[in-house]
């Protein structure tokens, strides 16, 4: 095939999970209603610690900026697919395919790093309860969070940037629901491999790094929990973590779900729909979870929600 450098591609077209004209009024509504149920329920979740002041602990502070994170996700990927369902218009512009990856990348990083300081909060207050509000101080949580924020915007750049000096062939289809990186590098005409390396790179050291730090702070609370004579404080004590365990789970196992997928098939469809577990279902399901099994939480929710029930 004939290549075309970057500055002559004009736009690429995303090809969504499916071909069939007839489901295509079913994904809207599925992925309308998944997009509506993310906002309302992390929107509610950031409210509800914003409005109630026993919720200012860093705890929450890290739950709100967290629900943050999973609204913006949401919004990068799912409005666009929307609206080429709706328009039945498959075509991203260029420019705006790689503005999707780079915020894509943002985010992500940035809930990786959120889930780190996490686990990091929940091993201080086990560990060490008369130093929590010294140690985690809001000048701490504070630089955690723009740290956080620094580190995902430069890799992000830095991945976007590296995605410019490719050139595309005729062929510019994305066969996604979004413009993901690692499908856009592999419809490169040109040598791609530092994008390859630096993409698996920079995800073995971001991911490593906070994965060995949750499994770190959680070996921690297990030694200390161990240390605990009467097992009613045992549970209270881990009780805490428990949605935060499910929660990391869920974005790690469907995050190793979609390199697993990518790496041993080639029918690019099946890891849409791994991506699409990735990408959407646990920033959907981060709300119920955390609001499930919070007492505190629960009880800020019912307050909210009664506010504005009362005003209608």
């Amino acid at each position: 095939m004939e290549p075309r450098n970057q500055t002559d591609v004009s736009e690429f077209f995303l090809l969504g999970l499916t071909d069939d004209p007839d489901l295509q009024p079913l994904l809207f509504g599925l992925f309308l209603s998944m997009y509506l149920v993310t906002v309302l329920g992390n929107l509610l979740i950031i409210l509800a610690i914003s409005s109630d002041s026993h919720l200012h602990t860093p705890m929450y502070f890290f739950l709100s900026h967290l629900s943050f994170t999973d609204i913006c996700i949401s919004t990068t990927t799912i409005p666009k697919m929307l609206a080429n369902i709706q328009t039945q218009n498959q075509s991203i512009r260029y420019t705006g395919c790689l503005t999707q990856i780079c915020f894509v990348l943002i985010f992500v990083g940035m809930e990786n790093f959120l889930l780190t300081a996490m686990a990091y909060d929940r091993y201080v207050a086990i560990c060490h309860p008369l130093m929590y509000m010294v140690i985690m101080s809001p000048h701490l949580c504070g630089l955690l969070i723009l740290l956080s924020l620094l580190i995902s915007i430069v890799a992000a750049l830095l991945h976007t940037l590296m995605a410019l000096r490719l050139s595309f062939c005729r062929d510019l289809e994305i066969p996604h629901f979004f413009c993901e990186l690692v499908q856009v590098v592999k419809l490169a005409c040109s040598d791609s491999l530092i994008n390859t390396l630096l993409a698996n790179f920079m995800a073995s050291v971001f991911g490593g790094i906070s994965l060995t730090g949750i499994i770190c702070s959680y070996a921690q609370i297990v030694s200390s929990l161990l240390r605990i004579p009467l097992a009613g404080r045992k549970y209270k004590a881990f009780s805490t973590c428990g949605s935060h365990l499910l929660v990391v789970f869920l974005f790690y196992g469907t995050g190793f779900g979609v390199y697993i997928s990518s790496a041993v098939t080639d029918y690019s469809r099946k890891t849409a729909v791994a991506s699409m577990l990735y990408i959407v279902v646990p920033q959907m399901l981060n709300p119920f979870i955390y609001s499930l099994r919070n007492r505190d939480l629960k009880g800020a929710l019912r307050k909210i929600i009664s506010r504005i029930t009362s005003l209608q």
